[in-house]
């Protein structure tokens, strides 16, 4: 078939703080790409706007390589509960938006089938094919970054709910009365061991003097201190940062325990910001946790391992998807 008879499928990430995407052809290529912050997306109307600029800007890449290319679909993953059947998403507990029929929106916008995918779910479905879980039998994702998301995909399929994703790791309860969530709950993982968590606890340290390396770096800013500036501080030497990073990849541990426990996973991919960043921690301490705190008969059948395709994980597990969908 000739280049200018072919459709590309598009996946996009809609990350906390980072949007990506990008086009593959119909080998799983990548040839064109765009990203940005996410900013400026407190309604969905703006949001849509967003995405599609950023979408066109990537498929004008594209067009670089092959002029006659066409948009045959978008596959969107996003970080909160969706329905896939319908292409709504239900929430977004760390952007504000609550039951938008995001696909209805997208498709009118760039005139293509949209599907839409948790962002982890689509990181694992994209490891699961293209990755670090390829050969597992039931493969469990769990992605600490701005949130804490998981995802599943057994023989194959995505673990999926009656009309709605699942595998909401990051708001597993682990404290009682523990911090507030994004989500309006208190003592979720991800309130206590997500990145807003570390960086909060970052901060006092810094602000007390004992994190002297990330005082310098972007002193008691919360919004600064990214997974990169938490490495950063470490190497430099903030022993204290590196306990709070190592306290909370202890409590994902227990979460991914209780996991492997549920699902007999043979397979835990650790992906998102944090882990990239961060994976000389994060996967030994998660790793150690996990074992430990899992019945005997599953702890040695589950292997505890860094994700392999960065943040192409979520694009091209929702390019997949997506595709996966047209067919």
């Amino acid at each position: 078939m000739a280049a200018s008879k072919q459709e590309f499928i598009a996946g996009f990430d809609f990350g906390g703080t980072k949007m990506r995407v990008a086009v593959l052809s119909p080998s799983n290529k990548i040839v064109g790409r765009a990203e940005g912050k996410t900013k400026n997306v407190a309604t969905p109307k703006a949001g849509v706007e967003r995405i599609v600029a950023l979408v066109n800007e990537a498929f004008e890449a594209a067009r670089q390589q092959y002029p006659d290319a066409q948009l045959a679909g978008l596959g969107l993953a996003v970080p909160g509960p969706v329905n896939p059947e319908k292409g709504v998403i239900h929430e977004l507990p760390n952007i504000g938006w609550k039951n938008v029929p995001i696909a209805k929106f997208m498709e009118k916008a760039i005139g293509a089938p949209v599907a839409v995918i948790n962002d982890v779910d689509a990181g694992i479905f994209g490891e699961y094919h293209f990755g670090a879980a390829r050969g597992a039998r039931t493969a469990v994702g769990v992605f600490p970054g701005t949130g804490i998301g998981g995802g599943a995909v057994i023989n194959g399929a995505l673990l999926l709910g009656p009309g709605i994703s699942c595998m909401e790791i990051g708001h597993f309860p682990v404290m009682r009365d523990g911090p507030l969530c994004g989500c309006g709950q208190r003592g979720c993982l991800e309130a206590v061991a997500g990145r807003f968590a570390i960086a909060q606890e970052a901060a006092v340290a810094a602000c007390r003097g004992l994190a002297p390396n990330l005082f310098e770096l972007v002193g008691t800013d919360i919004a600064q201190i990214r997974s990169r500036t938490l490495a950063k501080a470490i190497a430099a030497g903030d022993e204290v940062v590196g306990q709070i990073v190592r306290q909370a990849a202890r409590h994902i541990g227990l979460a991914v325990a209780a996991v492997v426990n549920l699902l007999a996973a043979d397979c835990v991919v650790l992906g998102g910001g944090l882990v990239e960043a961060m994976p000389e921690i994060f996967v030994p301490e998660v790793g150690a946790t996990a074992k430990a705190r899992a019945m005997e008969s599953f702890r040695d059948r589950v292997a505890i391992l860094a994700a392999k395709l960065g943040d192409d994980a979520a694009i091209l597990g929702a390019a997949h998807y997506a595709a996966q969908q047209l067919k």
